[in-house]
């Protein structure tokens, strides 16, 4: 453990080393400055005090000369407060920025893959409270270095004063050391536990937040109470576990200096009446040992924060070295407009899975035209627009856009090229322009169009501020169909050369659904638009589509206009009118 934290305050310093100088030179400055004002209190004490009261009579030039003695010590000492701590807690604050921002851009950077192994809650303690623990050692560190300089400079200045009285007090430190080696070691393994269920409740209370709609329509409000009460008390018991030892150990560094002082005192107070000593050598044994005993302490914190800041870093770093990162090329898609899809011998399965969900799946999309993937549920329709947007890479064959391996394209060209509108629709506590632009230059006239041909127009118009309403969370004031319009606008805004539409329209009305496609047909047919992948199940939207393509089983079974496929498919067929048949049901 020990030299594992040791490696982990060597990383932070080489990050962060022109700050860290500067903070641990004012610690050092401050140190220095507490012997010096040991010794001018020795050095008052022999030419001040002493000769005050056998003259009766204060000599004013010595007094003159302590007083400036001390406030040039005390000035000095502020400088070095200063720089220690305002420049330290930059230095703390500067490694937390730098590896939030790491672990967030790894997990942009991680498959799907690998979020799906991985709870929300814990992926925000990573960024969040195993980040801060990570590094929490540096709020401690400076006054630390600092510390050792003190102790150095104390320790020259206490045997001039005095030998024996300077060892007598040694005695105390090699027990303060040994007492914070056996404190880390208890205390490690608490602390871990502590932090792991920190995650853990996090995850807990992310489900309960996120799932407040199941819990309180199915009214099992008190069993996720309880759940979320276990957790609690679980990570109750772990702080109070490491709450108990800090409670043994925190009296014993704190009685130890004091002992110490108070043997030197008592072994003074006879060197001083047996002529051996000077009061003012006594005094300013005593007042180092007072001084120092508490900056002391700040070794022990050091030592006592390393097991946590392992801890955290363990955490942390598991994310950073966390493989599956994908790889990007350089390549962009040349010439503008719509482009051709193409898929060749794809088969993808999940991590866990012994088969594959997509089994050797070939199929052209042409460019410009709107072509309709229809399947029963686990076909495989959802991992293959999962696929077009590289959300995941499929485990044999490719996917390609005007014959370009989408693994070959930079991230940007990727991005600007395809949009998928999945099956869930999330929208921010924001404003409609916000929502639909996420942060997009583009000007308004741009965003209308947009609302215009996914049909979202007249209900924006009718909102309170129009464009600037304030949506709130997941878009709670509007209804799942204008829900799924705006997140359709939101990638129709980026103006993609391939949309890509997984079920993006189930909960809007037929009548509506037909007007969106019929508009994103005429777009893509005088070539304004992209080329159109929609999944699909309402026959009245299947027939808008130049082209149906069947999925059973993982692989395309069938492809054809509807009309084709209603006469040749009895597969196609069925599935088709049971669909119909239960919205009827259900209406």
């Amino acid at each position: 453990m020990m030299r594992r934290g040791l490696g982990l305050l060597g990383r932070g310093i080489v990050e962060q080393k022109g700050l860290f100088a500067v903070s641990a030179v004012g610690s050092v400055l401050f140190g220095a400055m507490t012997v010096a004002d040991a010794w001018v209190l020795g050095w008052a004490t022999d030419h001040v005090v002493r000769p005050s009261f056998a003259r009766g009579e204060v000599a004013q030039g010595a007094l003159w000369t302590a007083i400036g003695l001390f406030l040039a010590v005390a000035t000095l000492r502020a400088l070095g407060v200063i720089a220690r701590r305002l420049i330290g807690g930059i230095v703390y604050y500067r490694l937390v920025a730098t590896y939030r921002r790491k672990v967030t851009r790894q997990y942009l950077a991680l498959p799907m893959s690998w979020h799906h192994r991985h709870p929300t809650g814990q992926l925000l303690s990573n960024a969040n409270a195993d980040v801060e623990a990570a590094w929490a050692v540096f709020m401690p560190l400076p006054m630390a270095v600092g510390v050792v300089a003190m102790l150095a400079a104390a320790l020259v200045a206490m045997v001039e004063a005095d030998w024996v009285l300077t060892i007598v007090g040694l005695v105390v430190f090699p027990a303060l050391f040994g007492i914070n080696v056996f404190y880390q070691r208890w205390l490690s393994p608490r602390v871990a536990r502590a932090q792991a269920l920190r995650g853990d409740l996090s995850a807990v209370a992310h489900e309960s937040f996120d799932g407040a709609l199941v819990v309180k329509s199915l009214g099992r409000e008190a069993e996720e109470t309880e759940r979320f009460t276990r957790a609690t008390h679980e990570l109750r018991d772990a702080n109070i576990a490491v709450g108990r030892i800090r409670s043994i150990f925190d009296p014993l560094l704190e009685a130890l200096p004091n002992l110490g002082i108070l043997l030197v005192l008592v072994l003074g107070v006879g060197r001083v009446a047996s002529g051996a000593a000077e009061p003012g050598d006594v005094v300013q044994v005593a007042y180092l040992f007072t001084v120092v005993a508490f900056p002391v302490r700040a070794i022990g914190w050091v030592l006592g924060e390393l097991p946590r800041s392992v801890v955290g870093w363990d955490r942390v770093d598991n994310v950073l070295q966390a493989t599956g990162s994908m790889a990007y090329g350089d390549g962009t898609v040349p010439g503008a407009g719509a482009v051709d899809l193409r898929l060749r011998g794809v088969a993808h399965r999940f991590d866990d899975a012994e088969h594959d969900v997509l089994q050797g799946v070939d199929l052209h999309v042409p460019r410009g035209s709107v072509t309709a993937l229809v399947g029963a549920t686990g076909s495989g329709k959802s991992t293959l627009t999962t696929l077009l947007s590289r959300l995941v890479d499929p485990r044999l064959g490719t996917v390609e856009v005007d014959g370009l391996d989408l693994r070959t394209l930079d991230h940007g060209a990727l991005a600007s090229t395809v949009a998928v509108v999945p099956q869930g629709t999330f929208l921010f506590d924001d404003s409609v322009r916000e929502n639909v632009t996420l942060g997009l230059d583009v000007p308004d006239e741009d965003v209308w169009e947009a609302l215009r041909t996914v049909q979202a127009d007249g209900f924006v118009a009718r909102l309170g501020a129009g464009l600037d309403t304030q949506l709130g969370e997941r878009g709670t004031t509007l209804s799942g169909g204008q829900r799924q319009r705006l997140a359709l606008a939101r990638a129709l805004v980026r103006r993609p050369r391939l949309l890509v539409m997984d079920d993006a329209t189930s909960a809007v009305d037929p009548e509506v659904e037909q007007r969106i496609l019929r508009a994103l047909a005429e777009r893509t047919s005088d070539g304004s638009g992209p080329t159109v992948l929609v999944v699909a199940y309402r026959k009245a939207t299947i027939s808008l589509a130049d082209e149906v393509v069947l999925l059973d089983g993982g692989r395309v079974v069938e492809r054809g206009t509807h009309e084709e496929l209603l006469e040749r498919s009895s597969v196609y067929r069925d599935l088709v009118d049971a669909y119909d048949q239960a919205r009827e049901a259900s209406a």
